[in-house]
C-alpha cells in the first residue's frame, strides 16, 4: 500500500527507479542480497587435452622419429656399458690382472694406505683407457651424428682428461679411506664404509659447483637485466637469498637447455647456460628457472643425498654377504687374500654395479617423482604454463616425447614431455582466469 501511494505523487520513470531502490533496500535489511549476473569463466572454453595435443603435433614426424632413435638407443646403450664393464672386471679377475696390479702398489711401499692409493690409481687408469672406445662412441660420435654436440674432438678429449683427474683425485681418497675402514673394523666395515661413502656423496654435492663444475665450464655473472631481474624476484619470492645469476658457457659443449640451483649454503648458486638465454623466451626461462627452484625450496637435494644414502647402505650390506660367499670358493684362483685385499676392487665393483643396474627402475622412479614435483612448484611459481610447454618442446629435441607408461617407468628419470605437456595445460586450465 504505501509503495502504490508513493507511486501516486511522482512521475512514472522516477516512480520506477525509487522502487527499484526500495527493492533492494528491503532485500538487505531482509539479508537477501540480490543474485549477482553470471560472470564469464575464460576456462570453460579452454580444453587442456587438446592443448596439449596442439603442443605436441608441433613436432614433425621426422623430429619425432629422430629424438625417438636418440632416446631409443640410450636404453640398448645402458645395457652394453653395463655388460662391457662387468666383463672387464671378470677379466680383471680371472687373468690375476687385478693382483698383479695390487703386488705393484705393494712393492712401492710397505704403508698400507699408500699400497691402496697406488692400487686405485692403477685401477682407475685402467679402466678409463679400457672403456674409452666407447665414451668416444656414446659421449662424442653418437651426441655429433645427432646434431646435439658442438665440440671437437681435442675440446671433448680434453674435458675428459679432466674428468679422469678429477676421478684420479676423488676415487682414490675414497678407496685409502675405506680399505682403512676395512682394516680397522673387520666385522662392522659394511655399516661405516656405507656411512662414509654417504658422507663422500654429501661433500661432492656441496662442492661440485664451486670447485668441479667450473673446471669443464666458464660461469659468469649474467649482465641481462631484463633476465636477471624476474629471476632474481622469483627467487625472492620463494624464500631464496642470492643477489645474483650465473651465465654457463655450454654452447662451445651441446646445444642442449638446461640450469640448476645447486650446492648448500654458501656454495648455492642459481645458474642457466647459454643455450637457455639464446633460445628461449624469458616466459620459458622464468618457468624452466621456477622448475629448478622447486628443487631447491623443496629440499629435494637432502631428499636425494637420504634416497641414495638407504641404497648405498643397501649396497654394502648386499656387498658384505657377496664378499664372504664369494671369496672362500674363488677368491685364491683370483689372487685375492681377504677382505681388506685391494686386489678385490673389481668383484666389489661388479656385485654393486649389478645392484645399481637392477634398481635402475626404482632410482628412475625416485627421480622422476621428484622432477614432477618441482613441475608442479615451477608452474604455481613462473605462472607461465605456455613457456613451460614451450620448453618441453626443446627438451624433446633429444628426449622421447610420448613413451608408453611402461617405458617411462624403466627408462625415464624425468617426467616425459607429453606428460609435462599436459600437466601445464591442465594447470592452465585452472588457472586461466588468474595469469597475468
Amino acid at each position: 500500500m504505501l509503495l502504490a501511494r508513493i507511486r501516486n505523487l511522482i512521475p512514472s520513470d522516477l516512480a520506477q527507479v525509487c522502487l527499484l531502490l526500495m527493492a533492494i533496500t528491503c532485500a538487505r535489511i531482509q539479508g537477501q542480497e540480490p543474485a549477482p549476473s553470471p560472470r564469464p569463466n575464460p576456462a570453460a572454453s579452454f580444453d587442456p587435452e587438446a592443448a596439449a595435443r596442439a603442443y605436441l603435433q608441433r613436432q614433425t614426424p621426422q623430429e619425432k622419429a629422430r629424438s625417438d632413435a636418440y632416446f631409443e638407443g640410450l636404453y640398448w646403450l645402458q645395457l652394453w656399458q653395463f655388460l662391457y664393464t662387468a666383463a672387464v672386471s671378470i677379466f680383471l679377475l680371472q687373468s690375476r690382472l687385478s693382483a698383479r696390479i695390487r703386488d705393484i702398489a705393494a712393492r712401492l711401499s710397505r704403508f698400507k694406505p699408500v699400497q691402496s692409493f697406488a692400487y686405485a690409481i692403477q685401477y682407475i687408469l685402467f679402466m678409463a683407457f679400457v672403456t674409452l672406445p666407447l665414451s668416444i662412441y656414446s659421449d662424442f660420435l653418437r651426441e655429433h651424428k645427432y646434431g646435439l654436440a658442438t665440440q671437437d674432438f681435442g675440446g671433448w678429449f680434453g674435458d675428459w682428461l679432466k674428468a679422469l683427474l678429477v676421478s684420479l683425485i676423488i676415487g682414490s681418497i675414497m678407496l685409502v679411506v675405506l680399505f682403512g675402514i676395512v682394516r680397522r673394523l673387520a666385522k662392522t666395515w659394511h655399516i661405516w664404509g656405507a656411512i662414509a661413502t654417504c658422507v663422500f656423496l654429501a661433500i661432492l654435492i656441496l662442492l661440485s659447483p664451486v670447485f668441479i663444475a667450473p673446471l669443464f665450464k666458464r660461469y659468469t655473472a649474467l649482465d641481462k637485466p631484463e633476465v636477471v631481474g624476474p629471476i632474481l624476484s622469483l627467487a625472492r619470492a620463494n624464500g631464496i637469498r642470492t643477489d645474483k645469476v650465473y651465465e654457463v658457457d655450454a654452447s662451445r659443449q651441446s646445444k642442449r637447455v638446461s640450469a640448476n640451483v645447486s650446492g648448500f649454503f654458501n656454495t648455492m648458486r642459481i645458474s642457466l647456460n647459454d643455450n637457455l638465454l639464446q633460445r628461449c623466451s624469458v616466459a620459458e626461462i622464468k618457468a624452466v628457472m621456477g622448475h629448478e627452484m622447486g628443487h631447491y625450496v623443496l629440499n629435494h637435494i637432502y631428499n636425494g643425498v637420504f634416497f641414495f644414502g638407504v641404497v648405498i647402505i643397501a649396497g654394502f650390506i648386499l656387498l658384505r654377504k657377496s664378499l664372504d660367499a664369494l671369496l672362500g670358493r674363488l677368491g685364491p684362483s683370483w689372487g685375492i687374500t681377504g677382505i681388506g685385499d685391494p686386489a678385490i676392487v673389481p668383484l666389489a665393483a661388479l656385485v654393486l654395479s649389478c645392484f645399481l643396474f637392477v634398481l635402475t627402475p626404482i632410482t628412475n622412479t625416485f627421480i622422476r617423482a621428484q622432477e614432477a614435483e618441482a613441475d608442479i612448484f615451477g608452474l604455481n611459481a613462473s605462472r607461465e604454463p605456455d613457456g613451460f610447454a614451450e620448453a618441453a618442446l626443446k627438451l624433446g629435441e633429444y628426449r622421447k616425447m610420448q613413451p608408453s607408461p611402461l617405458e617411462e617407468w624403466i627408462f625415464f628419470d624425468h617426467p616425459s614431455g607429453a606428460t609435462r605437456i599436459r600437466t601445464a595445460m591442465r594447470w592452465k586450465a585452472e588457472n586461466l582466469a588468474r595469469i597475468p
